[in-house]
């Protein structure tokens, strides 16, 4: 069986891309989570990831002696392993502009992540307003979110961005995320958007299981001092 590595769920937006995905999908996999107790070389996060991956990170998609890194590596390679499931859209060029997205948002929106690290317990609409007011970079990222969701929505007549789930509703979950507990403003559509993606089965159990862990990590919480 597939075995897929994360870190905590309430704050590891990259582990939630493919869990989601899979989870989604139907795609059988055990779960194995690694707990952020520090990112240092010393850690027993860093030491347990490290004898997997030379990169040191999570996530970690394992099948038999193949360790796949990168949650767009891990996408690519079940996409391939399980074509049944359209996991990318069957057209090329939706195929193509999918991948544009995920290219995007893999690399991108480089102000959301570090303004608005992803924190599902949390409700920080007084913090997300203040950063909304002072960060034109951060509402640039929002506006292009919303440049990018709503014609694929009005085209695909939603709820997912190609009709489908897939993976690019898997990418932008974490973004999802962000914007709820930030309450950052965006348009209608994208709101719908960013709702339909909370109702998936798959991402209302990575939220239940993240508000479970009741695990305040201190390095990964930029505006509180305690739950």
């Amino acid at each position: 069986m597939l075995k897929l590595y994360i870190g905590n769920k309430n704050y590891s937006s990259w582990s939630m891309r493919p869990w989601v995905l899979m989870r989604q999908s139907g795609i059988d996999f055990e779960e194995v989570m690694l707990r952020f107790d520090s990112f240092a070389p010393d850690s027993s996060f860093k030491q347990s990831v490290l004898a997997l991956s030379p990169t040191g990170k999570v996530p970690l998609l394992v099948d038999g002696d193949l360790v796949i890194w990168d949650s767009l590596a891990i996408s690519e390679y079940l996409a391939e392993r399980h074509r049944d499931k359209q996991l990318w859209p069957l057209p090329a060029a939706q195929r193509a502009r999918a991948r544009s997205l995920v290219a995007e948002m893999h690399s991108g929106f480089n102000a959301l992540r570090r303004l608005c690290p992803m924190n599902i317990e949390a409700r920080l609409p007084e913090v997300g307003a203040r950063l909304w007011a002072e960060n034109a970079d951060l509402r640039a990222d929002v506006q292009r979110l919303e440049a990018l969701w709503e014609p694929l929505l009005a085209s695909s007549g939603g709820p997912m961005l190609f009709g489908q789930f897939g993976i690019a509703d898997a990418f932008f979950a974490p973004v999802c995320m962000r914007l709820n507990s930030y309450g950052l403003p965006v348009s209608p559509a994208a709101q719908a958007y960013v709702q339909s993606i909370s109702r998936l089965p798959a991402t209302q159990a990575w939220v239940q299981a993240a508000l479970a862990e009741q695990d305040f990590l201190p390095f990964e919480e930029p505006y509180r001092q305690q739950r």
